[in-house]
C-alpha cells in the first residue's frame, strides 16, 4: 500500500521542522565524526533522495496523472499558514513563475540554529521534487532567501 504523500492536517512547515530536529542531530554527529564537508554532502544527498520519494507519492496520488496544473494544485501545502508568501509572475499551460517574498522555512531553520544548512534542508528539495514528480517538470531558480537574497525566483516549465 502506498503511503500518503502528506499527512492530513500537518502543515509542510511543521513537517519540515520535525525533520530538521532529527537532521540537526545527524548533521552535528557527522560533522564531529567525519567533518563538515562530509556532513553537508550526506545531508544534501539524504534530503534530495527523500524529496524524490515524496514527489513520487504525490505523483501517484495526482488525479488524472501528473501535469503542471496538478503540481500547482498541491502548492497550497507549501504555502499553508503563510509559510511562503508568493507573487505569481506568470501562469500558463506550460509555465508557472513566481517569487517567494517571505519564507518562513528560512526563518524557522535560522531560529533552530540551522541557517548554515537551511538551503540543504529546504531549497535542495525543490529541483529534486521535480525529478520524482515528473521529469518533464523543470525548475530554474537563480537565488533564494535562504542564502541571503531578497526573494526566491521560481520558474517552473513543463515540457510537452
Amino acid at each position: 500500500m502506498t503511503q500518503p504523500a502528506h499527512p492530513e492536517g500537518l502543515s509542510m512547515l511543521d513537517k519540515r521542522r520535525i525533520e530538521a530536529e532529527i537532521l540537526k542531530e545527524v548533521y552535528e554527529t557527522l560533522k564531529q565524526s567525519h567533518g563538515e564537508e562530509t556532513a553537508r554532502r550526506t545531508i544534501a544527498e539524504s534530503v534530495r533522495r527523500s524529496a524524490i520519494e515524496q514527489a513520487r507519492a504525490f505523483a501517484a496520488a495526482a488525479p488524472g496523472g501528473t501535469s503542471l496544473k496538478a503540481f500547482q494544485d498541491v502548492m497550497p501545502l507549501w504555502t499553508k499558514g503563510g509559510a511562503l508568501e508568493i507573487e505569481v509572475k506568470e501562469e500558463s499551460g506550460d509555465s508557472f513563475a513566481f517569487n517567494v517574498v517571505r519564507c518562513r522555512y528560512a526563518e524557522t531553520y535560522k531560529a533552530m540554529g540551522l541557517g548554515e544548512i537551511g538551503h540543504l534542508l529546504s531549497c535542495n528539495r525543490d529541483g529534486a521534487f521535480c525529478e520524482g514528480y515528473d521529469p518533464k517538470l523543470k525548475l530554474a531558480r537563480s537565488q533564494t532567501i535562504m542564502q541571503g537574497a531578497s526573494h526566491c525566483d521560481f520558474r517552473y516549465t513543463y515540457e510537452k
